[in-house]
């Protein structure tokens, strides 16, 4: 059995580059300029949009724990075994619309 996964996120690097399956950068404001948490190995000249974190969705909080309910009941599935082939998991999907 698999498990469903979301694409790996995609980001421009310089030149036109595709950078593939990078987890989100983190910085911080210090002097006016931003400064990231940690190292990148970010090509020199990449370009990275960003977008401030209190913007990030319009969920309220009723919302938001809805979503992480259904996220640690997610995890606990698989943890559990309880997962499909992502074929079967969009057939079904297919299925419903």
């Amino acid at each position: 059995m698999g498990l469903c996964l979301p694409p790996l996120s995609r980001r421009t690097g310089a030149k036109g580059a595709i950078v593939t399956g990078m987890a989100a950068l983190k910085a911080r404001v210090e002097n006016g300029r931003l400064k990231l948490d940690e190292p990148t190995d970010l090509p020199e000249g990449t370009v990275v949009p960003l977008e401030i974190a209190d913007d990030w969705d319009d969920l309220d909080d009723a919302e938001r724990a809805d979503l992480h309910e259904a996220l640690r009941e997610g995890f606990e599935d698989a943890k559990a075994g309880r997962t499909i082939e992502a074929k079967q998991w969009a057939a079904q999907l297919r299925a419903r619309l």
